[in-house]
């Protein structure tokens, strides 16, 4: 019979370097530290600038709509949009065809920060130091964790 030492179970391994969660714990929090220079130079936050590069990508999207595509709830895109907000770079509108629903607007500010943005993904992609490939590959197999742990 074989006892499994202080750092294995019989569910695996309980060493901290091999977790995966905590590799992409990291990887996200120097990931984010890389962005925050580059964005206060815009004056926006990360979840800000994501809520602005789904903008850029459609304008006049519902309230609802730009909370899936970031897969944030309500109560995390409120604030983060009455900033933007009083910030100027966006506006809010009931719809016409439906008042229940709020679309959010780029403001002409909010159109002209994404002529500014433009280098960000650029330096981010410098101080990553993937391939192409590599970027690629990255992306996909993140996206398959998160869809594979979302269906459970």
């Amino acid at each position: 019979m074989t006892t499994a030492g202080p750092e294995t179970t019989q569910q695996g391994s309980l060493l901290l370097d091999d977790q995966l969660c905590f590799a992409l714990y990291a990887a996200s929090r120097a990931v984010t530290a890389r962005y925050r220079p580059l964005l206060d130079e815009l004056g926006l936050t990360y979840p800000q600038y994501l809520v602005m590069l789904v903008l850029w990508e459609q304008d006049a999207i519902p309230v609802r709509d730009l909370g899936i595509a970031l897969q944030l709830e309500s109560s995390t895109l409120s604030p983060l949009l009455k900033r933007l907000e009083s910030n100027g770079l966006i506006r809010r509108e009931r719809r016409l065809d439906d008042e229940r629903s709020v679309a959010i607007h780029l403001t002409g500010s909010g159109a002209e920060l994404r002529a500014r943005a433009g280098t960000v993904p650029l330096a981010i992609g410098d101080a990553m130091g993937l391939t192409p490939e590599q970027h690629a590959t990255a992306r996909q197999l993140l996206r398959l964790l998160t869809a594979n742990v979302s269906e459970r």
